[in-house]
């Protein structure tokens, strides 16, 4: 079971060596771009693709910590009794969030916050906080009654209870939530360029503009590798965090 572990984290770690190492490699991406399409604008001029990929990161990272940091509280505070009667409420505002699409909170939050990033984080903290706050629930809910009754007659109290027994048999749900709501933001951020935020959605946007394929490819390449490898990176947290007894076997 660790042998297998640890080969999946060296495998990680050796693709993500192999993209830094090819963030950096400008003049490879260049002749390659070009050998197929044939024009010489082929790389976005404005920004290097390491620093198009900080920017991206770093959007990812803010509005995927937010949706962390207050989505998992929110789901255990909907499982409890103070906030039972809420559920509903909060589940269809979470799902409003999603459904509402993120030009549109753009559209909303500029004039408030202006241009850049802080709008671009609050429509992605808001399209990425249902699966988190959905996977909450649904991890606490699987927890049996009968466990909870052994954990309670153990003389725990429900705050003991909820950080040594339900969220430790919970978490692999909820780690599930959050690897959703991370892959959904790597490809949703690109939309932060249209208002200044920067990261790969800029030479997208400017391809588009300038008919310039290759400048679609520079931006969408990477950041589909990127969401492939946090989820890689995730799903491997989630798998050395919890394991079914198959897994234990294996």
């Amino acid at each position: 079971m660790f042998k297998r572990q640890g080969r999946r984290w060296i495998v990680l770690a050796v693709l993500t060596a192999v993209f830094v190492i090819l963030l950096f490699q400008m003049g490879w991406w260049e002749a390659a771009l070009r050998t197929i399409f044939s024009r010489d604008d082929v790389l976005y001029p404005t920004a290097s693709l390491i620093a198009l990929v900080g920017e991206h990161m770093k959007l990812v990272a803010l509005s995927s910590g937010l949706t962390v940091l207050i989505g998992v509280p929110l789901g255990i505070w909907v499982t409890r009794r103070s906030g039972q009667s809420f559920l509903p409420i909060v589940t269809d505002l979470t799902s409003l969030g999603q459904t509402f699409p993120p030009v549109a909170v753009l559209a909303l939050a500029v004039p408030l916050f202006g241009f850049g990033l802080v709008p671009t984080v609050i429509a992605l903290f808001l399209y990425g906080l249902l699966p988190v706050v959905r996977n909450t629930v649904a991890g606490l809910a699987s927890v049996s009654r009968e466990t909870l009754e052994v954990a309670y007659g153990m003389g725990m109290g429900r705050l003991q209870a909820l950080m040594l027994v339900e969220l430790p048999l919970a978490v692999r749900v909820i780690l599930a939530g959050v690897r959703i709501s991370v892959i959904i933001n790597v490809g949703t951020a690109m939309i932060g360029a249209v208002i200044g935020a920067g990261g790969l959605g800029s030479p997208i946007i400017a391809g588009l503009v300038q008919f310039n394929t290759a400048y679609v490819i520079e931006g969408a390449l990477p950041a589909a590798v990127i969401a492939i490898l946090l989820d890689r990176f995730l799903g491997n947290i989630e798998k050395s965090l919890a394991f079914s007894p198959g897994e234990r076997n294996g």
